[in-house]
């Protein structure tokens, strides 16, 4: 396998499981260098550590940090973590795969309220630009730089219990569009990626999860789920020279599930 990246970086917000371990994944098997935001408690210590192990398996410099990213009074002590591992280097990659959210119905009982909404559309969406910024001003962007962000059809297709994490999502991609444009002259982009129905630990979240994977299978053309293999596959992509003239669009990768 080509290593083409052993002399990048990239920094992973919710890097520990689903779709941001795949990516983590991914960019350490062509030699990515990692740092990796997580949130575990204290009885998946070992569970974690194997999981990190793998990555260090293929010679990458690691470092992984137990911190919700999503805390504003916690970004200028993770920065100063941040630049004390890279020394001199850049950041090539800014992964957003953060996953914090509250998943309520508007009807009935226990309804979401106004104060549900304003964490989840912080924790989901403006925790991109809060890190964009923090990074930029701190000189930690190499040239060039990608920002990737993983969003979801739930962005524009209403789902029950789903109305704070659809807001987060169509804030998250409001946003990626604007760091797209504002970014350029620095040799930053900005890009979605709209993955399918994945059966991940965030997916069992949601309410009916069973039937939703039911549905997608319905949908999907390839009568199969998405896999987060699949979707760190174009991750990689994004993260090569190649992909330098792609910025401020959402990339669905579903095998055709939004087709129908």
């Amino acid at each position: 396998m080509v290593k083409e990246f052993q002399k990048n970086y990239a920094l992973i917000l919710g890097g520990s499981s689903g779709l941001g371990y795949a990516s983590a994944l991914k960019l350490a098997q062509h030699g990515m260098n990692l740092i990796i935001f997580y949130r575990a408690a204290r009885m998946q210590t070992e569970e974690m550590k194997a999981k990190f192990d793998i990555l260090r398996s293929y010679e990458v410099e690691l470092l992984t940090i137990n911190s919700d990213a999503t805390r504003e009074d916690r970004l200028e002590e993770n920065l100063l973590k941040i630049k004390a591992f890279l020394k001199d280097q850049k950041l090539s990659v800014l992964l957003h795969s953060i996953s914090k959210g509250n998943l309520k119905p508007l009807t009935g009982t226990h309804t979401l309220s106004t104060n549900d909404f304003q964490q989840t559309i912080h924790s989901m969406g403006i925790s991109l630009y809060s890190w964009t910024k923090a990074l930029f001003e701190a000189h930690l962007f190499a040239k060039p730089a990608r920002i990737l962000s993983f969003t979801s059809e739930g962005s524009i297709r209403p789902m029950t219990s789903y109305a704070a994490v659809s807001a987060a999502k169509a804030t998250l991609e409001a946003i990626n569009r604007s760091i797209a444009l504002e970014f350029a002259p620095y040799q930053i982009t900005s890009n979605c990626i709209q993955a399918g129905v994945t059966d991940t630990l965030s997916l069992s979240m949601i309410p009916m999860y069973e039937e939703l994977k039911k549905a997608s299978l319905v949908r999907n053309p390839h009568n199969e789920l998405t896999t987060p293999e699949r979707v760190a596959n174009v991750v990689y992509l994004l993260s090569k020279e190649e992909a330098s003239w792609i910025t401020g669009t959402v990339i669905k990768v579903d095998g055709g599930e939004s087709l129908q």
